[in-house]
């Protein structure tokens, strides 16, 4: 896929490289990217196929290493690929990817998203669907080994996730809730095709009901009791995650002061819808029941938010932001699952096979929408969140090799480039409205409460004594309370802040990926601003930042200093 244009560096050859065979090893991994050439595939998830996949990383890690760059992009580009190759060798060599199972990130979850993103347009493309379907049982046998490998070595994820695990596979085959494969099956075209997808459907629905049973009656008897993976684990989830490393107990403290300062300036929002009455339950109350705020209905909820999302583009573009044509549009999607989730898929490598895409998977019963929690969702997984950021990155093939193009991705510069995008909206002066401010700052404390809990629970440390918020101190954290100071800090549905709960016990590090991440954009900025001086030009930090691509947060601040 190399052009005349790309940088052709050692450097960059060595990321493509590396990119093209991690590809072949990973196929569900060119879906996502939108890489052609790999829909008829499933990886090998055995233990052969991880340490084949070890050993890639460790050869072009030491080949990456051994380059003298030669210019600041290429070290630049050598700074990223080192940072992520290597943390992946430490986790590898943990068996964290091998062994680390639950509902929402795990690898049976993979390969059920990944035809979510498959194409669909023609008879050939389901015809890919149906090759992938039935190669789905032989895939999760392979894992199945490498869960037994990684148990006997005394790795297994808790008991709560392997449960959590076997109830979401149960939410995919119908047997708790909407079938998925046969919703896939029945939009095949008539013909010889549809009967090919059903029967391939027939065999991944059986192959994910076998698997899921063998979770319930021989892994979850061995999974852990203990929620918490201590501190060795985290700290590496962390590094992972942030691409930085950094002191997780003063990260602990802050997040503490944040969601007080949050907290009140919620408070100051809530008094002013409320004839001054501070409660932000009762202003969340009000802003719910407001007809001028609700939506009915998931495809009038989807036509909103597809209209606000152009509206900022069209707006931003050229004002505060350089964006391009080719980039200009978003997809705003209804799920085909109903876990709730929401999230965001990136274009296509071409740009025109698919858009960038913000999905919904609405929960099953929900009809009714409040939009003032939502116009800042909009923002955080469109422009100027996540669709700038991903698909900018993807149209920088003169600066930016294939690998920092389109197969790098780092959490904490992900997400906290979103969740900064949500609070620059603020300062842009689209956020006025109080509801929608009192949206991005209920949607920015909820992040905050993260940090704590995340840090909190997976350390077992200690609430401090003296806590701005006077919550349970000197209480040591464990699942219980942590659900307990959801419940406090959060104005969301019980149901949603379980599934939440799981999903940090289960996923360490991740969830405050968001709020480090834009705390740590934030420095970076005030570290540019603090050098420019009067020449500093917010629009243009943002053009040089996010031209940089997805990167760890270390070496993008070392990137910004070479600016």
């Amino acid at each position: 896929m190399t052009d005349a244009t790309t940088p052709n560096s050692p450097i960059d050859q060595v990321s493509e490289r590396f990119l093209e065979q991690y590809l072949e090893l990973m196929p569900t991994a060119a879906t996502f990217m939108g890489v052609e050439g790999h829909d008829h595939e499933l990886p090998d998830f055995s233990p052969n196929g991880f340490e084949g996949l070890l050993e890639l990383h460790r050869r072009a890690l030491a080949e990456a290493r051994a380059i003298a760059p030669g210019s600041p992009r290429e070290e630049v580009a050598q700074d990223a690929f080192v940072e992520r190759l290597g943390l992946e060798v430490e986790n590898l060599e943990a068996g964290v990817p091998q062994s680390q199972l639950n509902a929402l990130t795990s690898i049976p979850a993979e390969i059920r998203q990944v035809f979510d993103l498959m194409p669909t347009a023609s008879e050939s493309d389901w015809e890919r669907i149906a090759i992938r379907l039935n190669q789905v049982g032989t895939t999760l046998d392979g894992y199945r080994d490498t869960v037994l490998d990684q148990a006997g070595q005394g790795r297994v994820s808790a008991v709560r996730q392997l449960n959590d695990l076997a109830t979401r596979i149960a939410s995919w085959t119908g047997a708790e809730g909407d079938d998925f494969f046969a919703g896939l099956a029945a939009r095949a075209p008539e013909g010889p095709v549809k009967a090919s997808v059903e029967a391939a459907a027939g065999s991944a629905r059986k192959a994910y009901d076998q698997f899921g049973q063998w979770v319930t009656a021989e892994v979850a008897p061995r999974g852990r009791a203990r929620d918490a993976v201590g501190r060795e684990i985290y700290e590496l989830a962390s590094r992972n995650f942030l691409g930085a490393a950094v002191d997780l107990d003063e990260t602990y403290a802050w997040g503490w002061q944040e969601l007080a300062r949050i907290d009140a300036e919620m408070q100051t929002i809530a008094a002013s819808l409320n004839g001054g009455d501070r409660s932000i339950n009762a202003a969340a109350e009000l802003l719910d029941n407001d007809p001028a705020r609700k939506i009915h209905g998931k495809e009038a909820f989807r036509d909103w938010m597809q209209q606000l999302a152009d509206a900022a583009v069209n707006e931003l573009a050229g004002e505060h932001f350089d964006i391009p044509d080719a980039i200009r549009t978003i997809e705003c999607m209804i799920a085909p699952t109903s876990d709730g989730s929401i999230y965001y898929t990136g274009p296509s490598e071409d740009l025109t096979t698919r858009p960038g895409r913000m999905w919904w998977a609405v929960p099953n019963g929900i009809e009714d929408f409040a939009t003032w929690r939502e116009v800042t969702t909009v923002y955080h997984e469109g422009v100027p969140g996540h669709h700038l950021q991903v698909a900018q990155t993807m149209l920088r093939g003169e600066t930016l090799n294939r690998w920092q193009r389109i197969g790098c991705w780092v959490s904490g510069h992900g997400e906290g480039w979103a969740l900064y995008a949500e609070r620059l909206m603020e300062e842009l002066g689209y956020l006025e409205e109080p509801g929608a401010r009192l949206g991005m700052l209920d949607a920015q404390g909820f992040r905050a409460a993260r940090v704590i809990v995340d840090i909190g629970m997976h350390l077992e440390l200690e609430i401090p004594r003296d806590n701005p918020l006077g919550f349970r101190p000197g209480e040591r954290w464990n699942a219980e309370l942590g659900f307990e100071f959801l419940r406090a800090y959060s104005r969301m549905e019980t149901e949603f802040l379980r599934a939440e709960l799981n999903r940090y016990l289960g996923w360490p590090g991740q969830a405050p990926s968001y709020k480090v991440g834009e705390r740590i954009w934030l420095q970076a900025r005030e570290e540019v601003r603090a050098r420019r001086g009067a020449s500093f030009d917010l629009r243009g930090f943002h053009r040089e930042a996010l031209d940089l691509g997805s990167i760890g947060l270390d070496p993008l601040r070392r990137a910004l200093a070479r600016l």
